[in-house]
């Protein structure tokens, strides 16, 4: 599980970032509103993790950002604010959690795990998508029921458009998602060419659209 850590005190972004990663998740910390929405702009996350008290801004408005964009990850917000409308509006605003200042790491990590386990049993193993059909359980992308004779990096690429419909993914998205060591396919055009090879098995099915100098979409014809 990938989490975003959004905390621009540096004691407490680290004291996360080794909690977390003592318990084998995967880590990345932000130290601010800008930087964080470099970060989400190019990488993928399970949960983040979001302060809301930012140097250069306010978490909870990056929360309202994220969510006007459709961005569905799950966010945690935490806050010295301990009133209940601080956390009416963050709830309101599409958190998933809300954690007060101090808190303890042994109450964090089961917040996590709720979320986790919330997301499993909200999982189905067959997404529809207009004509398309993703079984997460086989693995396998079904066209007007037909099986798709896809590579692995395909289905893989194919089944994040499918579980994201209507999101813009960049490059740097579709490229860490097939490849971890993205810092070795720099400026590499592996995933345009598989996108490519998607299109053609696709047929006159033309639903991966080009958002020139970002990266594709999954929309319906």
């Amino acid at each position: 599980m990938r989490i975003l850590i959004v905390e621009d005190d540096k004691n407490s972004a680290d004291f996360l970032y080794k909690t977390l990663h003592s318990h084998a998740y995967d880590v990345q910390i932000a130290r601010s509103y800008k930087e964080a929405d470099e970060i989400l702009q190019e990488n993928l996350f399970s949960i983040i993790l979001l302060d809301w008290n930012l140097g250069d801004g306010s978490g909870y408005d990056l929360l309202k950002e994220l969510r006007s964009l459709d961005l569905q990850t799950s966010v945690i917000m935490i806050t010295s604010e301990d009133d209940i409308e601080a956390k009416v509006a963050a709830l309101d605003a599409g958190s998933d959690d809300y954690i007060t200042k101090p808190y303890s790491s042994v109450e964090l990590l089961a917040r996590i795990r709720a979320i986790s386990r919330r997301e499993m049993s909200n999982k189905t193993s067959v997404i529809n998508f207009d004509i398309l059909e993703l079984n997460t359980i086989t693995h396998e992308i079904f066209l007007k029921g037909e099986l798709l004779k896809l590579t692995k990096a395909e289905y893989d690429l194919l089944e994040l458009f499918i579980q994201n419909p209507n999101v813009v993914l960049t490059r740097y998205q579709l490229s860490d998602h097939i490849m971890k060591d993205f810092a070795s396919m720099s400026g590499s055009n592996l995933v345009d060419v598989h996108i490519k090879n998607i299109r053609k098995k696709l047929g006159d099915y033309n639903v991966i659209q080009t958002v020139r100098g970002v990266g594709y979409t999954l929309k319906e014809q």
